[in-house]
């Protein structure tokens, strides 16, 4: 993808963010990789949802401007979290994509302190792994880049405690629809404590998601321990991270469902 059109998807990204209740105000921020040195990213103090491409900002790894200033950015300064996206292609060379909202469902768990740890809701399982809680910090600090600095080696969705999401993908697109992804389930999460309780999926129906989730190039290191302390699995066996293929993101969404159906069919309500 060429930087014209990466600019035209973060936009994209924002309009959808904004009418999808993901943002409000100037809240949240948008980047992507140009290069082993050259992030694309928003503006700080911008409302999302009505960006134009050439308001998009050029850093480099230390966070400073490397682009020439135009009439529409020359007033214009990186996100405010620019060292937390910085953060993320540091610790991941897989990553070209980095999206943080401020979900409201998913944040409003957080501050009810609900784990998002649970194996409940399947294409999460499987798109997003364990999501966990980072920590409280000070939005748009070091303190915040810090709480997700281990985090974000081995989740591609991390929560920020009373504060937003962090969504990471080899692309910023997988990275927005992962926030949708999250966000979805939080709401089935909420939806489900009301009407009793959220029931967890059987551990032997869970392996499964978790080889689709291994077969699909998506597993995270730490993945077998993670699923066996938090869903009561057994994954002593468990092979090694496969290897991401440039082919997998295509029919991820056809695969998935296809393994949450013959998982729903094996259970019963």
């Amino acid at each position: 993808m060429t930087e014209n059109e990466l600019r035209d998807q973060i936009c994209q990204i924002g309009r959808l963010m904004y009418q999808n209740g993901m943002i409000d105000g100037a809240s949240g921020n948008i980047s992507a990789r140009l290069s082993n040195n050259r992030v694309l990213a928003t503006p700080s103090g911008l409302a999302k949802g009505f960006m134009s491409p050439d308001q998009l900002i050029i850093v480099d790894m230390n966070g400073s401007r490397v682009d020439r200033p135009t009439a529409a950015n020359a007033h214009l300064k990186p996100t405010s979290e620019i060292a937390m996206h910085l953060e993320c292609y540091k610790q991941r060379p897989d990553v070209n994509g980095v999206v943080h909202a401020h979900p409201p469902t998913s944040v409003a768990l957080t501050i009810a302190g609900y784990d998002f740890r649970r194996c409940v809701v399947p294409e999460a399982a499987v798109i997003l792994g364990l999501v966990p809680t980072a920590p409280y910090s000070t939005p748009a600090s070091v303190e915040n880049r810090d709480a997700i600095q281990n985090l974000i080696r081995e989740h591609d969705a991390i929560m920020l405690s009373h504060h937003g999401s962090l969504t990471v993908a080899k692309t910023v697109w997988d990275a927005y629809l992962r926030l949708e992804t999250l966000e979805h389930t939080a709401k089935i999460l909420y939806m489900a404590e009301l009407m009793g309780g959220a029931q967890a999926i059987a551990p032997h129906q869970v392996e499964k998601l978790v080889e689709a989730r291994r077969q699909m190039g998506l597993e995270r290191p730490g993945d077998p321990e993670r699923f066996c302390a938090a869903c009561g699995l057994s994954l002593s066996k468990a092979g090694p991270v496969a290897p991401s293929v440039a082919s997998a993101d295509d029919d991820l969404e056809a695969r998935v469902r296809a393994v949450v159906r013959e998982v729903l069919s094996e259970l019963a309500f």
